[in-house]
């Protein structure tokens, strides 16, 4: 009889409130849900921003693909 590896689940990457900057441009989480993401993507000292909605894991490959770096995370509340 073969025992199921356990796997741990992988932390969230993204959370409401973060700020990444990338070359150029700049991408800011509003909401995050159980499969989509609200954000914000446009360059950083631009005036508007449209809301934008992509599912968690297109937002997550994006910011690994431009190697984005967390700037800061909001705080909510």
């Amino acid at each position: 009889m073969t025992k199921a590896k356990r796997t741990l689940p992988a932390q969230p990457l993204l959370k409401t409130g973060q700020i990444w900057r990338m070359a150029g441009s700049r991408l800011q989480v509003g909401l995050v849900g159980k499969l989509l993401v609200h954000y914000k993507l446009g360059k950083p000292d631009a005036v508007r921003v449209p809301n934008q909605i992509g599912s968690k894991n297109t937002v997550e490959g994006y910011l690994k693909q431009n190697k984005a770096v967390l700037m800061r995370k909001k705080s909510v509340g």
